[in-house]
C-alpha cells in the first residue's frame, strides 16, 4: 500500500519502506514507477528476512560503510539492498523474477 507522508520520508529522499507501506513524499511520486518499483524491491528483500532481521541487517551494514567511506550518503548507497534494488528499479518483471537473498549478490 502507498501512503503519502512529508513527515516519515526523510529528508533529501522521496520514499521509504516500511513493511508493509511504501511511504512517498508527494503524491505526484506514485506515477513514477521506477520509484515504487525500487521500493518494491524492499518489500520483497524486507519479507525474505522476516522484516524485523531486514532492519538489523540493513542498519548494521549502513554503520559498517559509513566507517569505511565516512560519508552517510556514499554508506546508503553502497549498502547491499540499496545497490540491488537501484540496479534493478528499471526492471519491472524483477520482483516476480528475483531469486531468494539475491541482496547478497550485491555485498
Amino acid at each position: 500500500m502507498i501512503l503519502i507522508s512529508k513527515y516519515i520520508v526523510p529528508k533529501g529522499f522521496t520514499g521509504i519502506t516500511l513493511f508493509p507501506f511504501i511511504f512517498l513524499k508527494e503524491t505526484d511520486f506514485k506515477d513514477d514507477k521506477i520509484l515504487v518499483n525500487h521500493e518494491k524491491i524492499h518489500l520483497k528483500q524486507q519479507l525474505e528476512l522476516l522484516i524485523i532481521f531486514f532492519y538489523i541487517f540493513y542498519l548494521f551494514e549502513w554503520f559498517i560503510k559509513l566507517i569505511k567511506y565516512k560519508n552517510s550518503y556514499i554508506a546508503y548507497k553502497n549498502i547491499s539492498f540499496e545497490r540491488e534494488a537501484y540496479l534493478n528499479e528499471k526492471d519491472f518483471n524483477y520482483t516476480k523474477n528475483r531469486k531468494f537473498w539475491a541482496f547478497l549478490n550485491y555485498l
